[in-house]
């Protein structure tokens, strides 16, 4: 039993040692596929930050664009209170 429990775990650490050298010399003799895809990648955030900012270039159809562009917002006598009323923000207290 203890026998087979030493070749099992020598070849374990035999394995693991094999496989993360072989990682290591393949890693080393092609760096250029992973620069090549890092570029590739930045090139692809680039194009989509153009077509992000060129979509946020356009005016909006909002309310609040159409201020920023001088157009009336609404009725401007709306936003005034008429005289002989009152008008009171506060909330009502019970008195």
């Amino acid at each position: 039993m203890m026998r087979r429990l030493f070749w099992l775990v020598l070849g374990a650490v035999l394995g693991v040692t094999g496989y993360r050298k072989a990682t290591t010399i393949a890693r080393s003799l092609r760096p250029a596929p992973r620069a090549s895809a890092l570029a590739e990648f930045a090139a692809d955030v680039r194009e989509g930050m153009a077509v992000y900012m060129e979509r946020q270039a356009q005016p909006a159809s909002t309310l609040e664009a159409h201020r920023r562009r001088g157009l009336p917002a609404g009725r401007p006598e709306a936003s005034q209170p008429r005289p002989g009323t009152h008008h009171h923000d506060e909330p009502k207290d019970g008195r």
